[in-house]
């Protein structure tokens, strides 16, 4: 069984919309190093680009 760790030793990133420092969760284990965003409200409001002129 794996050790357990505190909250403050997981790794941590600043979300790319919100700013705000997230920690590491189980479920983000195999893509963290993609996830750029704290939840799905802050990554639906990211900024698009717009088409219309």
């Amino acid at each position: 069984m794996a050790k357990m760790r505190k909250k403050a030793d997981l790794p941590q990133k600043v979300c790319a919309t919100c700013g705000r420092p997230f920690a590491w969760r189980k479920k983000w284990a195999r893509v963290w190093d993609e996830v750029r965003h704290c939840s799905d409200r802050c990554r639906g409001e990211r900024p698009r680009k717009d088409p219309r002129p």
